[in-house]
């Protein structure tokens, strides 16, 4: 058992996870007592909890363990930066067969402190129990810094839409995966390595961003919740939305054509870009691409159309075969 997760002990993979993080200004009490004390400068703190789950969220013959660590901080502090917030803590849940090899566990604490490195924030604490499924839960911290949250219930007729980070390679790369194929890189290394531009969320609430979120669930239904909790329509322009060349290079592999790379930007999931609306005249930087229009919208009409249509699919099913 010496070299496999049970032979460590309830905390000791946490302790080595947190041991690998210099202290922060952020941190007041870090691991050691039954809770961290982390300070909240604003008076409020952003949380947000996420499951990655094996043969679900990811698969070993996939991804690496530190792909893993990776993707477990960057699809919860997305979710932190959505809302305008900057990443301040984490605490990590992780159940694990007692067979799991200490290695791989080893090699994902250090995917989780590079990802952290990039984002922000530090590992406070946590737990580690045995299971058969191997399973790991974040639970993220933020702090608004003096800024009103960015909710979902803000946009108004009349705003433009627009994203910032990758749209359709992670679900690309996921498909070539699917597939057995091999394609272009940036498509499998967004699929095993999200990368959110965490600096994009506190600059669109310095914007006036007036709704966003984290485009994890494909970016029309990520922006039906916007539709629903504003009370609006939002229309995309299919001329703004121009793949990357890796994106149409790993169509071209599956065997699609055009109508498919829109398909994986419209509705595939798991880039972790941010999708926002704004006023209209709003200077936006280069980053923050413009691909569509907030419409007023009556009762049982507040979905997202692609130049007047709804799209065949939304996204990702979180309850396949229910």
């Amino acid at each position: 058992m010496e070299n496999t997760i049970g032979g460590l002990g309830e905390f000791a993979l946490i302790r080595r996870v947190t041991g690998r993080f210099p202290a922060t200004g952020d941190v007041i009490l870090g691991p050691g007592d039954d809770a961290a004390v982390v300070a909240a400068p604003d008076g409020r703190t952003v949380a947000t909890t996420d499951l990655l789950v094996e043969g679900r969220h990811f698969r070993r013959d996939w991804s690496t363990a530190r792909d893993v660590g990776h993707r477990a901080v960057a699809q919860n502090y997305a979710d932190v930066v959505a809302m305008g917030a900057r990443p301040t803590g984490l605490l990590i849940g992780f159940a694990a067969p007692a067979d799991l090899p200490l290695e791989w566990a080893e090699e994902f604490t250090l995917g989780v402190r590079d990802e952290c490195a990039v984002a922000g924030g530090a590992v406070v604490g946590g737990d580690t129990v045995g299971s058969t499924v191997l399973t790991v839960a974040i639970t993220a911290l933020g702090d608004l810094q003096g800024r009103a949250p960015v909710r979902r219930d803000g946009a108004r007729p009349g705003d433009v839409v627009a994203y910032c980070g990758h749209l359709g390679l992670s679900a690309a790369g996921l498909a070539l995966l699917t597939a057995g194929t091999d394609g272009p890189a940036a498509c499998l290394d967004e699929y095993r390595r999200p990368s959110p531009p965490y600096a994009a969320g506190p600059e669109a609430a310095r914007l006036g961003a007036t709704a966003m979120l984290d485009v994890s669930d494909g970016l029309a239904q990520d922006l039906g919740h916007v539709c629903r909790a504003s009370g609006v329509g939002i229309d995309l322009d299919p001329g703004l939305l121009r793949p990357a060349p890796e994106l149409v290079e790993a169509v071209r592999i599956l065997g699609g054509g055009p109508a498919r790379a829109s398909a994986f930007m419209v509705s595939g999931g798991e880039d972790h870009a941010l999708a926002a609306t704004f006023p209209e005249g709003t200077d936006l930087p280069d980053h923050w691409h413009r691909i569509g229009r907030v419409l007023p919208a009556a009762e049982g009409e507040r979905h997202v159309t692609v130049a007047g249509r709804v799209p065949e699919r939304t996204g990702w099913d979180h309850f396949p075969g229910e």
